[in-house]
């Protein structure tokens, strides 16, 4: 049965708000952002064709307030809300009450997000599917047994909460004497973020890739992949750097990751946009990591080397109007690089920086896509999660994807507040990233090399020189005559 979806109201903000009211603008579909009075003015809220001020103490509040989010949906004329990521996008009693309401959920079924955001059932359906899981203990309010059991694995362990992500509630154990301070540590975390204190531990791939793959579904239990995703550059266990497809990656490995995520999809009777991701060992051995049911962060470097909009395709799902098209007809050309750019100083341990957006230039090219929702002279605080914008390139191969995403991220100018953008470019320049030689502990492993040399001072005095010559406002300023000398004539000393 399909139907016609005429309205959307997106549940989120920022670049992914803008970047799904492009697509909807595109098809003809009408679109209803939501905002905390504190962005009343921001570009999601101007770019959509009606808007809705959302009540709350603080602007994630107002965002994670479903009741508020569903009647804003209804009051608007919505028959369809779309959860982008973060905030609600795999909340399972959201999702429900979404179509209980009588409105399209632009996502999978409440009993898939159920099943695939708690991290042990999720593991439990993989290994029943075939799908590799690393030998792992579960949960128990039982300290003594958990360390037991956990020995018997053998160290280094991955103390992981079961009912979230994002580094949350994590850490590594690399002996017996830590294992109960560490679990009790990560319960506790895991309470304060997810309001779930439980964890398990799994066997800890030292310096793994972490491997994802792009899944569609159309609930019935048909589904492709859409290739798959490097994500292993990252900070805090949060990427900073995607690409597509993997670097170095075997055919038969890559089949083999491939094959298993769309069995795993298959089996859940999926529905839309999902991935599923691993952890890749040196040896090839791969691990079922976990599922996220929404669309990524990172979806921009897929539709990048098959030429898909997934946010229409998820439209086309939600719809009724099944998949686009068979697994054999699925494209891939060419390579693509996504850098995340956030409001971080990775010279201080990647600590968030606030400010105030000065000048924003950036960079133009048939290859290169600036995803954001940014203004000059608009705020950058705490709020939110720092993530700005992400910078998407694309190349014929590997190789001229990287130059032409260093090229780019050295023409991008943010200035008013401290950004990560010099240090993707030198992440990149990396000799071991150009070659494909990455881990998840590349940024540790490579610290040294990343970190900013200092200049010195001719240099410094150079640059800035050159940067105030290059903007117009201030060139015109050399030749022109101050207001008050102009009245006073010829005569002034």
């Amino acid at each position: 049965m399909t139907r016609k979806i005429t309205k959307v109201l997106i549940a989120n903000r920022g670049e992914i708000a803008a970047r799904i009211i492009r697509t909807l603008d595109r098809l003809g579909i009408a679109s209803v952002a939501v905002h905390h009075a504190a962005e009343a003015r921001a570009a999601h809220v101007r770019m959509a064709g009606q808007a809705v001020e959302l009540v709350g103490a603080t602007p994630v509040a107002a965002h994670l307030d479903a009741g508020q989010i569903i009647a804003a949906a209804q009051a608007a004329g919505a028959d369809a809300i779309h959860p982008g990521y973060g905030f609600l996008s795999e909340n399972a009693r959201f999702a429900r009450a979404v179509e209980d309401a009588g409105l399209v959920f632009i996502g999978p079924s409440a009993d898939v997000i159920d099943l695939m955001g708690d991290k042990i059932s999720a593991r439990t359906f993989a290994e029943r599917q075939g799908v590799p899981v690393a030998p792992s203990v579960m949960p128990t309010e039982d300290l003594d047994t958990f360390a037991r059991e956990a020995e018997q694995i053998g160290f280094p362990l991955l103390i992981k909460a079961a009912a979230g992500g994002g580094g949350k509630g994590m850490s590594i154990v690399r002996s017996a004497a830590e294992m109960r301070e560490a679990a009790r540590i990560a319960s506790g975390e895991a309470l304060r973020y997810f309001g779930d204190g439980r964890v398990y531990a799994e066997l800890f791939v030292e310096n793994p890739r972490h491997i994802e793959v792009q899944v569609l579904g159309d609930g019935a239990g048909n589904a492709i992949h859409l290739w798959e995703r490097e994500c292993s550059v990252q900070r805090r266990f949060q990427k900073i750097i995607e690409e597509a497809p993997a670097a170095n990656l075997p055919a038969a490995l890559r089949d083999a990751i491939c094959d298993s995520a769309v069995r795993l999809a298959s089996a859940a009777n999926y529905r839309n946009a999902g991935t599923v991701e691993y952890i890749l060992g040196a040896d090839g051995r791969f691990f079922f990591l976990e599922m996220n049911t929404r669309l990524q962060v990172e979806h921009p470097v897929t539709e990048e080397i098959t030429g898909l909009d997934l946010v229409e395709t998820q439209l086309a799902i939600a719809e009724g109007r099944g998949l686009p098209m068979a697994q054999a007809d699925v494209p891939l050309s060419g390579h693509a690089i996504e850098c995340r750019i956030c409001a971080e100083d990775p010279e201080n341990g990647f600590l968030p920086e606030t400010g105030r957006i000065l000048r924003l230039d950036v960079p133009q090219a048939e290859w290169l896509r600036f995803e954001n929702a940014l203004d000059t002279g608009q705020r950058v605080t705490s709020d939110f999660d720092p993530m700005l914008a992400k910078l998407v390139v694309r190349g014929d191969d590997r190789a001229q994807a990287i130059g032409r995403s260093i090229a780019a991220l050295r023409d991008l100018a943010l200035l008013g507040v401290g950004t990560n953008i010099d240090y993707l470019a030198r992440v990149l320049d990396h000799p071991a990233f150009r070659t494909g030689d990455l881990s998840t502990g590349f940024v540790a492993t490579h610290a040294a090399d990343l970190a900013e040399p200092a200049p010195d001072p001719a240099t410094l005095d150079q640059v800035l020189i050159a940067a105030a010559l290059a903007d117009h406002h201030f060139a015109a300023l050399i030749d022109s005559v101050p207001e008050l000398h102009a009245r006073m004539g010829q005569w002034r000393n």
